[in-house]
């Protein structure tokens, strides 16, 4: 291999190292607002934020255009009405399977709209596979949204350091576990979550949480698809 063709081989990994990085930032914000409610520091971080008008995604830029018009008419009570919105759009007003967005695979790939099922076991399974459990404040089942959304940041940053120590093969390794999973489980479910967050949030903020999250996987499933078929 030649000088140039090495530095041409770094270079690629860098770059691809970056997008990981960049791609596990990404997860890792949107995973947050799936969280819990947003915090007074929260709301003053997510105001100061630079929100791009076009990414070449209309879901993205749609959700980023509510949450940005959303964000710049805070007042006095936004975190009340935020607080609210979250309860009302994802656990609604008691448990019946279709009063809510509920924020659960579980929910979305049981016939019965049951909590704690078959994809609970499975994700659960596969976190403990890759090292990672639930923090002991975390309460609610293992296939909600924020932790799946955290398993790929985990994923996409241990992708990006493997890249940077030359180690393409666990590179490799690791970004098919990526596209499995979005492919078995989040990309699977996420986008009928979205819908109904649309249909049930009160605040724009909320609708353009599902509009950003069902954008993002769409471009991240497209984007590990061509990588990897590179």
């Amino acid at each position: 291999m030649t000088n140039a063709t090495m530095e041409e081989t770094q270079e690629t990994r860098e770059q691809l190292a970056e997008a990981c990085r960049q791609r596990a930032a990404q997860y890792g914000f949107i995973s947050r607002l799936f969280r819990k409610e947003i915090t007074p520091e929260l709301l003053d971080e997510l105001h100061g934020l630079h929100y791009r008008v076009h990414t070449g995604n209309d879901n993205i830029d749609e959700g980023y255009r509510l949450i940005a018009t959303y964000l710049s008419g805070i007042w006095d009570n936004t975190i009340t009405e935020l607080a609210a919105d979250y309860m009302r759009t994802f656990f609604g007003h008691g448990y019946s399977g279709h009063a809510a967005a509920y924020p659960f695979e579980s929910i979305y790939t049981n016939e019965k709209r049951l909590l704690m099922q078959g994809a609970r076991d499975e994700v659960l399974a596969l976190y403990r596979a890759a090292g990672l459990d639930k923090k002991d404040d975390w309460k609610e089942g293992e296939d909600h949204i924020a932790l799946e959304l955290e398993y790929m940041q985990v994923l996409a940053l241990r992708t990006a350091n493997a890249l940077e120590v030359g180690d393409e093969r666990q590179a490799t390794t690791l970004l098919k576990s990526q596209l499995n999973f979005l492919d078995d489980h989040l990309y699977a479910w996420a986008p009928l979550l979205a819908i109904d967050m649309k249909r049930f949030s009160q605040t724009d903020f909320y609708t353009g949480l599902a509009f950003l999250m069902e954008g993002f996987l769409e471009e991240d499933v497209e984007l590990l698809e061509d990588i990897l078929e590179e």
